[in-house]
């Protein structure tokens, strides 16, 4: 069994995340191909719990990331400082035509039996470009960084971005730093650059150095190259499975300390049945289940993560931990776009097993 995680104290960054900014268009119920206008959202798999534990959890955090000099790019840098996560970017300037572009993201939010749709526009991502030794890790982890994220989304956009997670998960664990990765597995995007092995092969490079991952068992299965379970599940709520293939995820992974995921039925796009796991030394706990009325569902996951970083990071019981970000995730879904606006009040107050009755 692992020893538990030895988070340091202080530092002059609670949490810092490599990962790409996006922007997300998203046309609200209407499907794309009718809209006739759209929300803009700023995202990012990383950026977006950074973004929640910032916000909503108060804490100083940071996004290692790349930025074109260009309007768009102005607009998801002012995103960025208004949820208060300090930038770490390389800068890159615009040609006036092709590029390189801050990455889009496409999304119509689907309703009732009609579900949400997303498609990317990645073409030429100033992010893709971001390879080892652009970033002076030794100075940025100088001033001390407790936690360090990445994950999936950022591993899988070119060649060179997963050896620069591999690179800064190295740095981490040598400045001291606790380092986590939420698999977040997308089939669209490794299918691209050299398809599932070569999937395997590169997350495998990264989580040798990690001692949190996220990921559900598609993502353990595709995303690690473990074998599925020999049971079926008699639900997505049921999480037997997920415990079952910890064994294996271990036995892959000796130095991993915590496994945790979200677990969704999703009954109608704006009604999901949610709840989450966590194994953590050796030992599991369950989130209890809400039944949840979606408005926007991306983001919750990442919401799950900042709840549950922050429960690990403030000294909270694996238990406790688990439930602020069960509590956060599922706030997240009534809100529009990717990021939070909780308060961490409310989050308290669900965790605890609180009711949408009127606060008066």
């Amino acid at each position: 069994m692992s020893d538990a995680l030895q988070i340091r104290k202080d530092g002059e960054l609670d949490f810092l995340a490599l990962g790409g900014l996006i922007h997300r268009l998203d046309p609200g119920i209407i499907p794309f191909r009718k809209a006739t206008e759209c929300k803009i959202h700023v995202s990012g798999g990383e950026f977006n719990v950074a973004a929640n534990l910032s916000d909503c959890f108060k804490m100083k955090t940071a996004i290692v990331s790349a930025m074109v000099n260009y309007p768009i790019g102005d607009l998801i840098d002012e995103r960025v400082r208004a949820m208060g996560v300090r930038p770490i970017y390389k800068h890159f300037e615009h040609n006036g035509v092709t590029g390189p572009n801050m990455a889009m993201v496409y999304s119509d939010r689907g309703f009732g039996v009609r579900a949400p749709v997303v498609f990317y526009n990645r073409s030429n991502e100033a992010a893709a470009q971001l390879k080892p030794g652009d970033f002076d890790w030794k100075a940025i982890f100088a001033g001390g960084v407790r936690w360090v994220h990445c994950g999936g989304l950022f591993a899988a956009l070119s060649p060179t971005t997963a050896p620069l997670a591999a690179e800064m998960m190295r740095e981490a664990k040598a400045a001291g730093a606790v380092t986590s990765f939420d698999l977040n597995f997308r089939e669209k995007l490794w299918k691209i650059h050299g398809g599932a092995e070569h999937a395997v092969e590169t997350i495998g490079r990264i989580v040798e150095n990690v001692d949190v991952l996220v990921g559900n068992e598609e993502d353990l299965q595709k995303g690690l190259g473990i074998p599925g379970p020999e049971v079926a599940a008699k639900s997505k709520l049921d999480p037997t499975v997920f415990f079952a293939m910890i064994e294996k995820v271990v036995k892959k992974l000796p130095q991993a300390k915590v496994v945790a995921t979200t677990l969704r039925e999703v009954h109608t796009t704006n009604r999901h049945s949610w709840s989450a796991v966590a194994w953590v030394n050796g030992k599991t706990y369950s989130a209890p289940t809400a039944e949840l009325d979606v408005l926007d569902r991306v983001g919750g996951g990442d919401g799950f993560a900042a709840g549950f970083i922050y429960g690990l990071l403030t000294g909270a019981a694996p238990e406790e931990a688990l439930k602020l970000g069960w509590a956060h995730g599922a706030l997240l879904t009534t809100f529009p776009g990717d990021t939070t606006m909780a308060t961490l009040d409310q989050v308290r107050a669900f965790a605890k097993g609180g009711s949408a009755r009127i606060q008066r």
